[in-house]
């Protein structure tokens, strides 16, 4: 079916009594047959046409290039800037380029040519056959910009690296490319510094400023490290601590290469090799997806405690348990099911009988619904040093779910951890949650499919965001505690999560979207709706609970662009009204 055709059959749907909708759904033929259809109709997700996509760039890029005149009407340059190119590939529109930016005064090229080097209007245009070499040659009051043969830059390149590297040691910008005709088209608007994106893609792989101070300490490292691509470079100096955080200009300053833009593989290897040697962690390159997988090591393996709250709901909770005992390659867990006022016979009979399992409590906690309180609870009785909070629709796809991300738990610089959670027609439903969507926060990527890569790949590879969704979350015992735990008080049920990610991140560490562990989340089966006057206002109470105490982060989190729609949970670039 076209997208007109599934427009008109959501919005029947949408129209349909829910008995009626629930009636349809247990006809597995017929959901299999409307997943599909929605599917290929392209409104499974929201994402605009290419058509339309152009022409939200178009509009950015009026809106950049106003700003930009404003900020600089004149400049008077402070300091003089090297650019060293990494390859000779389509050198001549590379250099053409940096001839417009008034403070870059040298240019050294890595990967000695094949032909004479080119005339150019760069008389101070070098050649070199390693990184190292080009960059001891460097005046020491000069800072670099490090780009790919074939990029071109903005002329408002120069001022903004400046700028930048007042407050940074080392800065990157965003980028697109020019198709054939030479529009710009596919901006790639990045997060701030992402150290998990950046092992498992390596976006950060060209148009990188370094402060001339960082001069000397890089030189000497170089010499013990090969050095093979710019993605690595930034890889390698972020794992040596020669940078503490990267700063990001969030304009699109530089268009890449065509070439480069699509051939991600060479900077995935060089990426792996590095991480491996330096972590020990085993790296695989899934060319299919164009990521790197992490799977960090683990010198021993923590006990886990599962806190799963229900009330009865015994089915979901039977699927649930078995298919963590039965697909879960990681052995050493606990399961805690909080019953938290369960009165079906048939719940009760079968949750009496857990207790005769060794690895699973069953804990009663009377009294209303509270997600915080009741998971607050569980952590209090539980065992292990990693604590996990699972929903009781929660079911195991992926057998390395939980080795994967008790990889990621264990880690010191490391806070939450977070799965990919799809519903039952295998939509996503969570892939990293977004702070400020909606004015309070959503799923990234929500509703796209299963194998769909997602804006910058970040569907497909482990990164880093503000937050990630309890459904399925683990953290140390002591980062729980140090935050005393979830807000039982003022997030009884919505956006405790949100709050708790944010909490722990606040004491210095990462949380993580683990997107290598896969499971379904049969969402909201076991809980009503929110549609009563009560849980409305409920609901409404804990929104501004939220954006009263993370203003800050709703405003700009760092893990998203501000370029982008918080609209809608599909990475669209922002409407002219939201600027």
């Amino acid at each position: 079916m076209n997208k007109y055709v599934m427009l008109a059959v959501k919005q029947l749907i949408g129209l349909m009594p829910k008995q009626l909708k629930s009636r349809l759904k247990q006809n597995t033929t017929l959901v299999e047959f409307y997943s599909h259809s929605l599917h290929r109709s392209g409104l499974f997700y929201g994402r605009p046409s290419k058509k339309k996509h152009l022409m939200m760039y178009r509009k950015y890029l009026v809106h950049q290039t106003s700003l930009l005149k404003q900020l600089y009407p004149s400049v008077v340059y402070q300091q003089s800037i090297t650019a060293i190119v990494f390859g000779a590939r389509n050198l001549e529109k590379t250099l053409n380029s940096l001839n417009n930016v008034p403070n870059i005064h040298c240019v050294k090229v890595i990967e000695l040519p094949s032909r004479v080097p080119l005339m150019t209007k760069y008389s101070s245009t070098l050649f070199y056959n390693s990184l190292d070499s080009a960059i001891e040659t460097v005046l020491k009051t000069s800072s670099l910009l490090l780009i790919n043969g074939g990029d071109e830059v903005s002329p408002y390149i120069g001022v903004e690296i400046e700028k930048a590297l007042e407050q940074y040691d080392m800065a990157y910008c965003d980028t697109d490319y020019k198709d054939g005709s030479g529009k710009r088209v596919e901006p790639s608007f990045f997060p701030d510094w992402n150290p998990e994106l950046q092992f498992s893609t390596g976006y950060v792989k060209t148009g990188v400023a370094i402060k001339n101070t960082l001069i000397d300490r890089l030189c000497s490292s170089l010499k013990r490290t090969h050095i093979s691509t710019i993605a690595q470079l930034v890889t390698h100096m972020w794992l040596n601590k020669h940078v503490a955080t990267p700063g990001h200009i969030s304009r699109t300053l530089l268009h890449e290469d065509l070439f480069a833009y699509f051939n991600t593989n060479r900077h995935l290897a060089s990426i792996a090799n590095l991480v491996s040697s330096a972590t020990g962690a085993a790296v695989k390159v899934n060319k299919k997806r164009n990521v790197n997988q992490v799977q960090w090591p683990l010198s021993e393996e923590p006990l886990v405690s599962l806190i799963i709250p229900t009330k009865n709901a015994w089915q979901l909770v039977k699927a649930c348990i078995e298919s963590i005992q039965q697909k879960t390659l990681y052995s050493r867990y606990e399961i805690l099911l909080i019953d938290n006022g369960s009165d079906e016979p048939e719940s009760l009979q079968y949750f009496e009988s857990l207790k005769e399992q060794r690895n699973v409590r069953v804990l009663r906690y009377p009294g209303p619904f509270n997600y915080s309180a009741i998971n607050n609870f569980g952590v209090r009785k539980a065992q292990g040093e990693i604590v996990g909070l699972v929903n009781n629709d929660i079911e195991v796809i992926e057998p390395s779910w939980l080795r994967y991300m008790v990889g990621h738990a264990v880690r010191e610089d490391i806070g939450c951890v977070g799965a990919k959670l799809l519903y039952s027609d295998e939509r996503v439903q969570h892939a990293g949650v977004v702070v400020g969507y909606g004015g309070g926060a959503g799923h990234a990527h929500k509703y796209f499919p299963r194998e769909h890569s997602g804006y910058l790949h970040r569907l497909a590879a482990s990164s880093n965001y503000s937050a990630v969704t309890a459904a399925c979350l683990l953290v140390k015992r002591s980062h729980f505690e140090a935050v005393k735990g979830l807000n039982e008080v003022d997030l009884a049920v919505a956006f405790n999560d949100v709050d708790l990610c944010l909490k722990v991140a606040a004491l210095g560490v990462r949380n993580v979207y683990c997107a290598e562990a896969e499971l379904f989340h049969h969402e909201s089966v076991s809980r009503g709706s929110d549609l009563t006057p009560e849980k409305a206002a409920r609901f409404h109470r804990e929104l501004q609970y939220l954006q009263t105490t993370w203003k800050h982060i709703i405003e700009r989190d760092p893990c998203y662009s501000e370029n982008l729609t918080l609209r809608r949970e599909n990475f669209a670039i922002k409407e002219q009204s939201e600027f």
